[in-house]
Formats: C-alpha cells, structure tokens, sequence
C-alpha cells in the first residue's frame, strides 16, 4: 500500500525526497522554497520543519489538501479504521446485552398549515414571518437552503418552520419558533429528538461547525444544532462525528463554556480534530455577523489533551 499511498501524496503536494524512512514535500502551509513536510507512512505523522504545522493520521492530511478523487482513492488504500468498528463500540456500549434497536426513526409530516417561504411570490400572509426572519438576519438565501417556512393559524399559529430531512429525505424533525410574542418560544414535534439535524446535506468529510441553536447553524456552512447545549456520547450525532472522523468546530453561547469544555474533552478522547470558536462578547451566534463568525472560525483553537490540560489549569478547573 506504501506505493499508492506516495502516488497519490505525490499528486496532492506534488514531488517529493527520501529522507530515511520518511518523505520531503512542500508545506501547503508555508509554501517553503524547499521540500520541508516531512511525512512518515509508518508513524502514520507529518510535520513542516519550517512553520511545525503537524499532525497525526495522514488521511487527515489529504482530506484537508487533496481533490475529492484524492480522498476516494485514499479512502480506498487506507485501512486505518473502520467506520463498522466504532459503530460495534457504540453498540456495546449502548445495548449490555440488550439486541433490541437502540433508535428508531420517526417519520413525520410538516403542519396541515404549513406554508414554504421558498418562493419569489412574497404574500401578503408571510409578511409578518419574513420581517421576522429579516430582523434576525435571516436572508433569502438562507430561507432556500434550509427550506423555511411558517404556519399563519393551527397548532403552529404564527411561527416559523424550519424542517430536518434525514439520508433518505424524509423529515424527521422540524423547529417551530414564534415570530410574535407568544409566551412558548419554541414549540416542536413530540418525536425522537435524538437525530442530526438536516443530515441530508451534511458532508462529513469537511469541517464540521456545531452550535446551539438553529438561527445559530444559520451563519454557518456545514452545520447542525444540537438543540441544546450539552451533547451525549451515545447520541446519533456524536456517534456519527467519530465515525466518519470527522473535523469539528465547536461554537456554544459564551455562558455553558463548562459544557463546552466537557463535550470537547470527551471528542479528543475519540482522537477528533477539534477546534474552538471564541464566542465571547454575544449572547448567541446568531447575534454575530456572518463576517465576524468566519473571522472568528479562521482563528479558532484547537484543541487536544495538551491545549484542553492547559486551559483547565489557567481557568483553575480542577
């Protein structure tokens, strides 16, 4: 497997020198002059000797930097893990010797009264949800990428709908939040909330962004709310977030940080690539401007044993 995997390495960064049982190739990174990305297919590492930008597990390396042909054909020659393997643990975990289902799928429909915001005809009905929606920042393309409607009487009067659609496209949860001042803000399915929140469009092989709340997922590509603040580990979505390995971005409200810091410690237990988001100086991030939000997000922290033991020792957490 060494010859495919220094083929496709090749064409990812290009030509490369043997160094001993390691590899020289140009930094993405730095774009050093010289072949400075030192990688080891044994040690399964790789760092840059010019700005240290290192890390472990090579089929992150090629996952950040490579087309998606590159991933195939790593995905293809590397026998890293298994996704079934996790799924085992999780199972065993989960099940002490129970075999009956640990989840099952509920299957819904949208309110009889719901009405789609997808569309250029602006009526006179919706006015009052899309000032809402205009208010909170919301905009039109949001409004056709997260498929929004409301619902203007019935069990749902006057709040907006935002649906979840599982792998299969079918809905599987929808949020129902007041646009007037009705004492319930949110008012949604009584079905398993235990899902990933539009797993349809998901793509687990990029960076992943998990916020609180759905106006908070609005500001981001690639993101799913967890409808809450708190995450289990024997939850579908972080069950499916160690499968697939997949990058993480960890962006809650400023005011559950010790909540944050648990969730995050349990993810680089899995061995995620974890990064935080500063949050700080909003209530939320759906107060934040899109702009604000990806400055913040280039500059996140990431997170390992090392980072999350010196942060717990400057925050005198223990």
């Amino acid at each position: 497997m060494e010859y495919e995997k220094l083929e496709i390495l090749k064409k990812v960064f290009g030509a490369y020198t043997k160094a001993g049982s390691e590899y020289l190739f140009s930094c993405p990174k730095c774009d050093h002059h010289k072949r400075k990305l030192s990688i080891s297919l044994e040690k399964n590492v790789w760092k840059c000797w010019i700005c240290d930008y290192a890390g472990h597990k090579l089929h992150r390396l090629v996952r950040k930097w490579g087309t998606y042909e590159d991933k195939k054909e790593w995905s293809e020659v590397d026998n890293e893990y298994e996704i079934s393997n996790f799924k085992m643990i999780f199972k065993n975990k989960l099940l002490n010797g129970n075999e009956e289902e640990v989840y099952k799928k509920d299957i819904l429909n949208l309110p009889d009264d719901y009405k789609t915001l997808v569309t250029k005809h602006v009526s006179f009905d919706s006015l009052e949800a899309r000032n809402f929606l205009t208010s909170r920042g919301v905009t039109r393309e949001d409004i056709f990428k997260w498929k929004i409607g409301y619902c203007k009487i019935g069990e749902y009067r006057k709040r907006i709908i935002v649906p979840s659609f599982d792998e299969g496209g079918n809905i599987n949860f929808f949020i129902g939040r007041s646009y007037t001042d009705d004492w319930m803000k949110y008012k949604n399915p009584n079905v398993q909330k235990d899902i990933v929140f539009n797993s349809l469009f998901i793509d687990w092989t990029s960076d992943l962004v998990l916020v609180e709340g759905i106006f908070d997922a609005f500001k981001a590509n690639n993101a799913v709310p967890i409808l809450g603040s708190s995450l289990r580990e024997d939850s579908v979505l972080f069950q499916t977030i160690v499968s697939h390995d997949t990058p993480v971005f960890l962006a809650l409200d400023h005011d559950v940080e010790k909540k944050a810091m648990s969730l995050i410690k349990r993810l680089i237990q899995y061995d995620i690539e974890l990064y935080k988001i500063d949050t700080s100086g909003y209530k939320d991030i759906a107060e934040m401007s899109n702009k604000i939000f990806e400055e913040r997000k280039v500059n996140a922290i990431k997170f390992d044993n090392k980072t999350y033991l010196e942060y717990m020792i400057l925050n005198k957490e223990f």
